[in-house]
């Protein structure tokens, strides 16, 4: 007995929880579509100006793990003579379109004497405030300088 391409073999259809997973799956898709309209920018925003850590591991994250680069061996060995030529030309060509494009400013700066910064004691030096509590996930990431201890909590 064979089958059709499309169907499964089962006279009554795909089997009713997988239907009901897929149902909710879009249906819990297109909520977080339109939640991330209304307020998902400003989402993004936020978490750029207050956990800067955080934003740039999403960032890496997004980046793909592996990236398929093909190699061409090739190149310069099977161009000809000509088109060789015509690929400096072409190069000659765009550097000195560039370079006529190029906003150069000729002139000379002259030294300005700046005033010494005044010595201040330590106890002057106000401490900054914070203005919103320490987050534990960033306390806890793992940034570019590696992780962070942190100070045991009171309990």
């Amino acid at each position: 007995m064979t089958f059709a391409p499309p169907g499964s073999g089962n006279p009554r259809g795909p089997y009713a929880p997988s239907r009901e997973r897929a149902r909710f799956s879009s249906e819990f898709m297109s909520a977080l579509l339109r939640d991330f309209r209304q307020g998902g920018p400003a989402a993004i925003a936020k978490v750029r100006k207050y956990q800067p850590a955080a934003y740039m591991k999403i960032c890496a994250l997004m980046i793909p793990k592996e990236m398929k680069l093909e190699h061409y061996s090739d190149g310069i060995k099977a161009m000809t003579d000509e088109q060789l030529d015509q690929a400096l030309d072409a190069l000659r060509d765009l550097l000195a379109r560039r370079e006529a494009a190029a906003n150069v400013i000729e002139g000379s700066a002259e030294p300005v004497a700046l005033p010494a910064p005044e010595a201040q004691s330590p106890e002057a030096t106000p401490e900054p405030t914070r203005k919103h509590k320490t987050n534990r996930l960033m306390r806890e990431a793992d940034t570019a300088v590696g992780p962070q201890e942190c100070k045991p909590s009171r309990r």
